[in-house]
């Protein structure tokens, strides 16, 4: 069974959609998007520096734009399953037809400028912990004051706090953790701090009509997959305050019988953490158009048999 996941806010790099721009129709199809929501997705996704690119209302309307992008050059898919960590749960929703891909841009470029202003009310932000025991982890950081925003599985946990906790997490990290990496990314983000957003995104999310998902739709809530566009579209707008479970999206993948994942771009943290999460399941990232080839191979072996036995 083939699962298609799309990045959250730290995959982006300088310049990383430029080569997207390329393939037939996508500059129109991004000039279209940039217009509905009033940013110029092609000038940062080309031009911009890394501080430009790392602005939450930057980064995740760019995020959910090439991920859908790369997804449309795959072709016709028809995934087992989606998921999207953080904000790309946005682009997992446009993957499952819950919104099209206007409305998935336009709520997520509100979801970014709500989230920007909140996170300038303190000076908060987020760092991955690389190795240690989850739970002696969380207990450590919950006596610095920080939260585990997020739980990804294979031993990372992300904090998320003040500039100050998190320094002090640098000085005084967890029993077992080898190492503590800063996140590109410009506030604590799934915490308490989120909470004025929430409220934002609740009012903007009354304008959309969300439909029912066409594939399984994999949240990071608690894992488990939503059948209805009304609890995934509720879901997402509270997801900016509460913690993302990866891990648990990862489990659910497993009793699903995920044989396959293709990261959509800016592919290579979510197949990384799979990698070392589901051992024996093929995983691919679409880090530019030069990786079509090989997902669609990857998608073709996947799908096929599925639907041939469907049919004995």
């Amino acid at each position: 069974m083939l699962v298609l996941v799309a990045p959250g806010q730290g995959a982006q790099t300088p310049g990383f959609l430029t080569p997207w721009l390329e393939l037939p129709g996508a500059a129109a199809r991004v000039a279209a998007w940039s217009d509905a929501i009033g940013l110029d997705l092609a000038h940062y996704g080309t031009q911009a520096d890394a501080d430009a690119i790392r602005d939450t209302a930057v980064a995740q309307p760019l995020l959910v734009a090439a991920g859908i992008l790369s997804a449309t050059a795959l072709g016709a898919v028809t995934p087992g399953a989606v998921a999207g960590h953080s904000v790309g749960e946005f682009t997992a929703a446009a993957f499952a037809g819950v919104l099209d891909d206007t409305a998935a841009l336009t709520l997520v470029r509100k979801r970014g400028l709500a989230m920007a202003e909140a996170a300038a009310i303190t000076e908060t932000g987020m760092s991955a912990l690389l190795g240690g025991d989850p739970e002696v982890s969380v207990a450590h950081l919950e006596k610095l004051g920080l939260t585990p925003a997020n739980i990804n599985g294979a031993g990372q946990i992300v904090a998320a706090g003040t500039l100050e906790q998190l320094a002090a997490l640098n000085e005084d990290k967890p029993e077992g953790v080898r190492k503590v990496v800063a996140l590109k990314v410009a506030g604590a983000f799934h915490t308490h701090h989120m909470a004025p957003a929430v409220e934002t995104l609740a009012t903007a999310a009354k304008e959309v009509t969300p439909a029912d998902p066409t594939v399984a739709y994999v949240s990071n809530r608690d894992g488990q997959s939503v059948a209805t566009g009304a609890e995934i579209l509720d879901r997402l707008v509270g997801q900016v305050a509460n913690p993302v479970r990866w891990d648990l999206c990862m489990e659910t993948f497993k009793a699903l019988g995920v044989t396959a994942i293709v990261e959509v771009s800016p592919g290579g943290t979510l197949v990384g953490l799979a990698k070392r999460a589901l051992p024996g399941v093929r995983t691919l990232a679409l880090k530019s158009p030069d990786d079509l080839d090989a997902a669609r191979a990857l998608i073709s072996e996947t799908v096929t048999p599925a639907a041939d036995a469907a049919g004995a």
